[in-house]
């Protein structure tokens, strides 16, 4: 039978509290732990992450999965928009801080699986889209983390700011993108862009995947309409020691939606999933 911790409340570095979910099997089995990352406009519940969940802990993992502080959600609401206030206060420092507390609280005593239940010196990180960005940034920085997955990643920060966007945040202090799914006009605000200028030395991904220095999978569709493919093969050649799967005709979500009713995964998923675990098993 599959544990489930759910909701569990962290502090976060920037003010704010954030929730996260622990999935596993309490056999007395010491299991790698995966800290699951999810992307831009992503909660920790998001379409068929629960179930993903699951799936890994069935596989024989400790999976943590949380949402980041100012994705938007609430600890009161964990899944709709309704602090769109934080939402355009975000920026990849507090990300890449929330995924920091989330790892020491790992290897806190106060985290929710006992020391016969896993095995920290098997530390490993997965991320989605702008997540999977943010993995690689600690990875790089933190020499606990001993293998990284990448899904649908994009492989660097400041390129995604059109020049004509970043003329209108500077000049207006804010955009607004739609989100489609909501029908919300999601915040983004100068600050995102002077926290990434000013710290670039930081949160740099090309100059982080160049520097690692353990086990590298990096994941993407060959249809990914967010981010394209070509980010993936580019951080290919960047890294020696990663690996690249291309998902013949996937897109940015491998199929995922949210909601996700079905109770079983689509099977581009399930080849993701499947390599996936396959990666993070191997010696």
């Amino acid at each position: 039978m599959i544990t489930r911790e759910q909701n569990i409340i962290l502090q976060g570095k920037h003010g704010r509290q954030f929730l996260a979910d622990v999935f596993y099997r309490k056999d007395g089995v010491k299991k790698p732990v995966v800290i699951f990352s999810h992307g831009y406009r992503g909660f920790k519940d998001w379409g068929p992450f629960n179930l993903i969940a699951h799936k890994f802990a069935e596989s024989g993992f400790v999976f943590v999965k949380f949402s980041f502080s100012h994705n938007g959600t609430t600890i009161d609401n964990p899944m709709e928009f309704v602090d769109l206030e934080a939402f355009g206060n975000d920026n990849i420092t507090i990300e890449l801080d929330d995924l920091g507390v989330v790892v020491d609280w790992v290897f806190s005593d106060r985290f929710v699986v006992s020391a016969n239940d896993m095995d920290k010196e098997r530390l490993y990180l997965l991320g989605h889209s702008r997540g999977a960005g943010i993995s690689i940034l600690k990875a790089n920085e933190d020499s606990r983390v001993k293998k990284l997955c990448t899904w649908a990643s994009l492989n660097e920060v400041g390129k995604y700011w059109t020049a004509e966007q970043l003329e209108q945040i500077k000049r207006d202090g804010v955009i607004y993108l739609p989100n489609k799914r909501t029908n919300q006009m999601m915040p983004i605000r100068w600050q995102m862009y002077e926290d990434y200028n000013n710290n670039q030395e930081r949160l740099s991904i090309p100059k982080a995947v160049k520097q690692l220095q353990i086990p590298m999978l990096i994941i993407h569709g060959t249809q990914d309409e967010t981010v394209p493919v070509s980010n993936a093969m580019e951080m290919h050649s960047w890294y020696k020691g990663s690996r690249l799967f291309l998902l013949e005709g996937g897109n940015h979500n491998f199929g995922g939606k949210h909601p996700w009713n079905e109770t079983s995964l689509n099977e581009d998923m399930e080849d993701v999933l499947r390599e996936t675990v396959e990666f993070y098993k191997e010696a």
